[in-house]
């Protein structure tokens, strides 16, 4: 067996790439490298027990390409495996998709290869790329500034629609193929805009790669190398962050949110993935998620000159750190909280506040039978005498201030909101208790007024208490 054949069946079995009974759908371009993919995994298919079918997609961008789909299907037909063709509208879609051109063939074609693969059962994708593109990936990604997760560069086996895209010639250099395909007279063909200056990655092969080769012949090799072993270590971290998602990230109707504490014990590495992480279950496009925006979150979080604050990331996605708590949502759930204003009559037994998601139970209970005291900070008791009614629950006005119980003069809500570190996305939707002339009774959870205390003389009481109507969002959890 061919020296090159060996090498690609060991990688396959070592990194597992398929399993005996797959079949196996090959990206078939008709270039040097998706020929010598094709011929090498023919030549493997009977001993790894394997089943082939080639797709090849026109794209129509040359005058080349009918001719080269030709040659793809003759070269199919003489090693007898099946072959699908398409013909890729891409002006049309470009016109309903506006983007580079390049990167609408790419998603097209990456359709088509996945449709071929649900009608013929396949389980995995082989596509043609080799070491030469991993180091050309690589050096890219570094020239435009990346992370561990860019240095890992393209991956040897990825899940995409569940089905699994494999790349059995990634340890393969681009001149071990040509060589390959002149050993065995393999008719491939040459695209001629491979050698335009125009792509970014034609001048990084044509002029970057073999001018850094000066100072390092195996440039190609290190770059690949250094993939394999950040993509490794990426997959490693990738895990150890989703482990602590699960175990440290809540789930509510406004996003997500963790305790302060919790992201300040982990090593900073951890702490920029998992904020990373926290914003990609956010936000739909994955790229606008930047290391300068991660950082502006861990920043923000470490900060030990402020307890609260709120920061704009983008992408309708807000930022808020409420003291131990650090919040993320869409901005359009974290903006501001709609007034309310609910009666409590004479006769009002109970009385649910939607706003607050609190429900209000109100007792009138003869002197004779008040002996007890207000369990919490969530029940309050009133001489009835000296209320008057209607009394009013409702969210904060400006201004609004309370003559506290034990404390002369008055003092602003606002100011008891922060010293009771309340959240500032609670402040806006949390009940305050007054009554017809409009003096403040009681802020449930936090303080009573001096107003209506019982005292030995009063003839009846009301007591009122508040509990929660659902748990998420809940005012009274501390």
């Amino acid at each position: 067996m061919d020296e090159l054949v060996k090498r690609v069946a060991h990688m396959g079995s070592l990194e597992r790439l398929w399993r005996r009974g797959d079949t196996i759908v090959i990206a078939l371009s008709g270039g040097p490298d998706s020929i010598a993919l094709l011929h090498i995994l023919q030549t493997i298919a009977e001993q790894e027990q394997v089943s082939l079918v080639a797709a090849h997609a026109n794209h129509g961008f040359r005058e080349e390409s009918a001719l080269e789909a030709v040659a793809a299907e003759g070269f199919c037909r003489q090693l007898h495996i099946p072959f699908e063709y398409c013909e890729l509208d891409v002006p049309t879609y470009l016109r309903e998709n506006p983007q580079n051109s390049q990167l609408a063939a790419r998603e097209l074609r990456y359709a088509f290869l996945h449709r071929v693969a649900r009608q013929s059962g396949a389980s995995r994708i082989a596509l043609g790329h080799h070491r030469d593109d991993q180091a050309e990936t690589v050096l890219m990604r570094l020239l435009r500034g990346t992370g561990l997760s860019g240095l890992s560069g393209i991956p040897i086996r990825r899940v995409e629609k569940n089905v699994e895209l494999i790349r059995p010639l990634l340890r393969i250099t681009k001149a071990e193929l040509l060589e390959y395909c002149s050993r065995h007279t393999l008719p491939y063909s040459e695209d001629a805009s491979n050698l335009q200056r125009y792509y970014l990655r034609n001048t990084v092969r044509l002029d970057v790669l073999p001018y850094l080769e000066q100072f390092n012949p195996n440039l190609s090799h290190s770059l690949a190398r250094l993939a394999d072993i950040a993509g490794t270590e990426d997959d490693l971290l990738d895990k150890q962050t989703a482990e602590l998602f699960e175990r440290h990230v809540l789930r509510t109707e406004a996003g997500l949110s963790m305790e302060r504490k919790a992201l300040l014990d982990l090593h900073i590495a951890l702490q920029r993935r998992l904020i990373k992480l926290i914003l990609n279950y956010l936000v739909f496009d994955k790229a606008a998620v930047s290391f300068d925006t991660v950082e502006l979150v861990r920043e923000a979080a470490v900060d030990t000159a402020k307890t609260t604050l709120q920061v704009d990331l983008g992408s309708e996605i807000q930022f808020n750190r409420e003291y131990n708590t650090l919040k993320w949502g869409h901005r359009l759930q974290a903006s501001g909280n709609e007034d309310y204003l609910y009666s409590i009559g004479a006769d009002t037994g109970r009385l649910v506040v939607r706003e607050a998601e609190a429900e209000f139970v109100i007792d009138r209970i003869e002197a004779a039978e008040a002996s007890a005291k207000p369990d919490n900070r969530y029940e309050a008791w009133f001489d009835m005498q000296q209320l008057c009614y209607p009394l009013i629950i409702r969210n904060r006005r400006p201004g609004d201030r309370m003559a506290l119980l034990g404390l002369n003069g008055t003092k602003k809500v606002q100011d008891m909101f922060v010293d009771e570190k309340v959240p500032s996305s609670l402040r806006g939707r949390w009940p305050i208790v007054s009554d017809a002339q409009e003096r403040l009774l009681w802020i449930p959870g936090l303080r009573r007024s001096a107003h209506a205390v019982p005292g030995a003389n009063a003839a009846a009481m009301l007591r009122i208490r508040m509990k929660q109507a659902k748990e998420t969002g809940s005012l009274t959890s501390e």
